[in-house]
């Protein structure tokens, strides 16, 4: 009877983590896509929101920039090109996901042919804080192929 308790408390436990983990997976997941859509529509109400207080941005142009670059950017009448994200991992460590992947970003002459889109690799940090996850930094480079 006890191998059976200490087997029932170890499988509640592990479950419990399990979908704990599998929850802020799928916060994660909505808010990657649900960002985007704000970039995309020019929100920088609900993007300053999201984004944490020292949010950070390496772009693909190698600089770096931060909240008010990015709102100064949006205000003076850019609009950013649709950018299509595939995640390939989310990892966890306490407060933090770190997302990586691949996007591609429509080019200057809006072609919806995706064959044409410009390849890049990306890095999103969140960081889980009292009010919900925040991302923290963002890193995005374009893949060059020979």
């Amino acid at each position: 009877m006890k191998t059976f308790s200490l087997f029932l408390i170890c499988f509640t436990l592990v479950t419990t983590l399990t979908c704990g983990q599998s929850n802020d997976e799928k916060e994660i997941r909505e808010l990657e896509k649900h960002w985007t859509e704000l970039l995309d529509n020019g929100d920088t109400t609900a993007l300053l929101k999201i984004w944490s207080e020292n949010y950070v941005v390496n772009n693909p142009n190698g600089k770096i920039v931060t909240p008010k670059d990015i709102v100064a950017l949006m205000k003076s009448g850019h609009k950013f090109p649709a950018v299509e994200r595939i995640i390939e991992n989310i990892t966890f460590n306490e407060n933090v996901a770190i997302v990586m992947g691949k996007e591609l970003q429509q080019p200057s002459n809006m072609t919806s042919n995706h064959e044409e889109w410009i390849p890049r690799r990306f890095t999103n940090i969140w960081i889980k804080t009292k009010n919900g996850w925040q991302l923290a930094a963002r890193q995005s480079s374009k893949v060059f192929t020979e």
